[in-house]
């Protein structure tokens, strides 16, 4: 089973229209263009995800909790490509809606793909500047309990890390490159439109504080469904 983001589907998820009569006419007008899809997680993809340890017993869900959602965005390149985010599924629409409203202001994202493609490997992830969300880290890369944490859970995204980097407590250090804590690229970095494109979902922006973590939103810690 999937759930399409069609005119009419759009319009009833995101509450764009007020009454039967105009419903065509305005969802029409308002159609995302990212065509996002939000499907069930397959046995094949579980299969990976399994073999690579992004999700294993004792963590969080199961396989009916998530979600994949598919969705246009553009790239460094300057081309639309297609990309995919594995997602709890109480955001998976959420997560839909944010990434349309980005593609949709033309923010440009190096590459989406799911972290098994990785090996469920967050530094690999990250080398590759890859915008990724589900992932029950392995213990050396988590740093939280998986219990509690938005990624284990299926409620994070980190965009962009590259252009977004953080910086690690364990280290004092920024990762994925320190360089680029101090140079970063214009193209891709999180700027406050982006954050408010999040924030008005109910996801919060993790980049203040002691150990800013500029590439990463999530709905709450301990991880939570949003709050609309």
């Amino acid at each position: 089973m999937r759930l399409v983001f069609s005119a009419l589907a759009a319009a009833a998820l995101l509450g764009l229209f007020a009454s039967p009569a105009d419903a065509v006419t305005t969802a029409a007008a308002r159609t995302p263009t990212a065509h996002a899809v939000i499907r069930k997680v397959g046995p094949t993809e579980w299969s990976l995800i399994r073999r690579t340890g992004t999700w294993r017993p004792g963590c969080p869900g199961r396989r009916t909790t998530f979600r994949r959602v598919e969705v246009d965005y553009h790239g460094f390149d300057g081309k639309v490509h297609r990309g995919a985010l594995v997602v709890n599924r109480d955001v998976a629409v959420s997560v839909a809606r944010i990434m349309t409203r980005l593609f949709d202001d033309g923010f440009p994202i190096h590459r989406m793909q799911p972290i098994e493609t990785y090996g469920g490997d967050d530094d690999a992830s990250m080398r590759a500047d890859n915008t990724s969300a589900m992932n029950c880290r392995k213990p050396a890369q988590a740093n939280a309990p998986a219990r509690d944490s938005p990624h284990a859970n299926g409620r994070a995204i980190d965009i962009n890390p590259w252009e977004n980097p953080w910086v690690d407590p364990r280290c004092g250090c920024f990762r994925p490159d320190r360089k680029y804590g101090h140079l970063r690229h214009g193209r891709g970095v999180v700027t406050a439109t982006v954050v408010d494109v999040f924030s008005a979902r109910g996801w919060i922006w993790r980049g203040r504080g002691s150990s800013p973590d500029l590439q990463h939103f999530d709905t709450g810690y301990p991880s939570r469904p949003p709050r609309h």
